[in-house]
């Protein structure tokens, strides 16, 4: 999972004059950048890999079978009905 940690505002201008390094940041360090036309939000440049996993995010939401299971599974974890990891992985090395 990636983790945002920084998200620059910058003008499109300084993005015209820079873009190669703007774009290695983005890649190498998953920071976004808002780019400005007029001082207003224009566009937001990012990495392929956090679109992927934004998209990817989205659609587990929007899932409304996906959705329950995880309320489910909270639920489950709230009443204390989980198995610690340590009984999983004896039970899975008794069946091995």
């Amino acid at each position: 999972m990636t983790m945002i940690r920084v998200m620059t505002t910058t003008s499109l201008a300084n993005v015209k004059a820079h873009l190669s390094r703007f774009v290695d940041s983005v890649h190498d360090t998953h920071e976004r950048v808002t780019i400005t036309r007029n001082g207003e939000p224009a566009a937001v440049l990012m990495s392929p890999d956090d679109l992927a996993s934004l998209e990817e995010t989205i659609a587990v939401l929007s899932d409304a079978a996906v959705m329950a299971e995880v309320r489910e599974a909270d639920a489950a974890v709230a009443r204390g009905d989980v198995t610690p990891l340590a009984d999983v992985l004896r039970a899975r090395a008794a069946n091995a």
